[in-house]
């Protein structure tokens, strides 16, 4: 793998409180990661929000931190389980300064692994904003794959864009892997 750091993903602790905010405030990535408007979000918004979130206790949510060489760059989620059809949604955040070192990509990997082979899975998807190719591209390297576009589906600084939706089945999955069960 060369230069790229130690990946794992963990449960979130108090002293990642500072570093979330950051990311949920990073108003420079809004419409990559919220439907909704992008607007300032302050730390107490942010606990008050955290706080209504773990007392609701999210029903199927599989939340992690994603740390890098023991330092804490960045959250991934799976979320809206179709507990029938066996399939979740991806979601993933970066600081600024681990994006485009591998960072995101090896966390997807693990946290692919979880969904299907902890959680049983057979189907993840995540939508992507087309002009974010970085981030495409590493789904790609995971294993996603294109599955449909909706046109000027967002409006992302100042313009509409679209969004790419993607999917990776767990036989696709599988059949990348030297050794695993489908």
């Amino acid at each position: 793998m060369g230069d790229r750091p130690a990946v794992l993903l963990r449960a979130r602790t108090d002293a990642d409180l500072d570093l979330l905010h950051r990311l949920a405030a990073d108003l420079d990535t809004w419409e990559e990661r919220s439907p909704s408007g992008p607007a300032p979000l302050s730390r107490a918004e942010f606990d008050a929000q955290l706080a209504r979130r773990d007392a609701e206790g999210a029903p199927e949510t599989a939340r992690f931190v994603i740390e890098a060489d023991g330092e804490a760059i960045g959250g991934t989620s799976l979320f809206a389980f179709d507990a029938l059809a066996r399939h979740a949604e991806v979601g993933i955040g970066l600081v600024a300064e681990a994006r485009g070192r591998g960072i995101g990509t090896a966390a997807l990997e693990l946290l692919v692994e979880f969904a299907f082979v902890r959680r049983n899975l057979r189907r993840l998807h995540l939508e992507a904003i087309a002009s974010n190719a970085a981030a495409i591209r590493s789904y790609e390297k995971v294993g996603f794959v294109v599955e449909g576009r909706q046109r000027k589906h967002a409006w992302v600084r100042g313009r509409y864009e679209d969004v790419v939706r993607m999917g990776l089945l767990r036989r696709e999955w599988a059949a990348r892997r030297p050794s695993s069960p489908a």
